[in-house]
């Protein structure tokens, strides 16, 4: 894929404050021609924004999907494109790791996350697939099915003051975040 095709199909991202980020996405009922076009117009997208990871609502699209390329310098592993994707389990081991979006650019910050999820899904042939993954993959499978509900990174970020502070000095507005309460 050349570098000009790329940019002539990608989509346009949303940006934190746009309501369409905060909208629960529906299932996709019917895995056809449609999806497997947006689907590559989401990689497309991804690629092109230099991201590991995008999810539907991101390109204004009410859908449950998601693409995953957390090595696209590595043809040998193909992006992931993940259909009404749910996350079965979660490891009860915690890690802490930094999180950009495309959706909010140039804030980075860090987020706990369950080191490694078991998920299923549909691949963009409509046929069902259960994966385990760990680690940075497991990190952005998280990040993006949290996309899906509505939920965005920052969200997830206890401090307030640098959360506050990171969010300012790239233009954002603290008051588009929903703090999640901790669980337990």
């Amino acid at each position: 894929m050349s570098a000009s095709t790329t940019k002539a199909n990608t989509l346009s991202l949303h940006y934190l404050g746009d309501r369409t980020l905060r909208k629960p996405c529906k299932r996709i009922s019917k895995v056809d021609q449609s999806i497997r076009d947006l689907a590559k117009q989401m990689v497309q997208t991804m690629y092109a924004e230099q991201g590991i990871g995008l999810a539907a609502p991101q390109v204004g699209v009410n859908k449950q999907m998601l693409v995953v390329d957390c090595d696209h310098d590595n043809s040998a592993t193909p992006p992931l494109v993940l259909i009404n994707p749910q996350i079965e389990t979660y490891s009860p081991e915690l890690v802490t790791g930094e999180e950009g979006c495309l959706s909010i650019p140039g804030v980075f910050l860090d987020v706990v996350r369950p080191k490694a999820i078991t998920v299923k899904y549909k691949d963009e042939q409509g046929r069902p697939k259960k994966i385990k993954a760990s680690d940075l993959l497991a990190r952005v499978i998280q990040h993006e099915s949290d996309h899906l509900n509505g939920i965005l990174f920052v969200d997830r970020v206890p401090n307030d003051l640098i959360l506050t502070e990171a969010l300012n000095k790239n233009g954002f507005s603290a008051n588009a975040v929903q703090t999640l309460k901790a669980e337990g």
